[in-house]
């Protein structure tokens, strides 16, 4: 009865190599949501009217 207890739980090393793998992931996902080239793509080009 004992062990069963333990079958959920991961040592401290399983633990951080989880959260690099999400920390990994989302590095890469802010990356590409973020990448410069490709904002500057998606934005639209200048309206032109001054606001005075």
């Amino acid at each position: 009865m004992k062990n069963e207890n333990n079958l959920d739980k991961i040592t401290r090393k399983d633990a951080i190599k989880k959260m690099g793998k999400y920390a990994a992931l989302t590095a890469v996902g802010t990356f590409l949501i973020l990448n410069p080239q490709k904002s500057q793509a998606q934005s639209i080009p200048d309206p032109g009217g001054d606001f005075d």
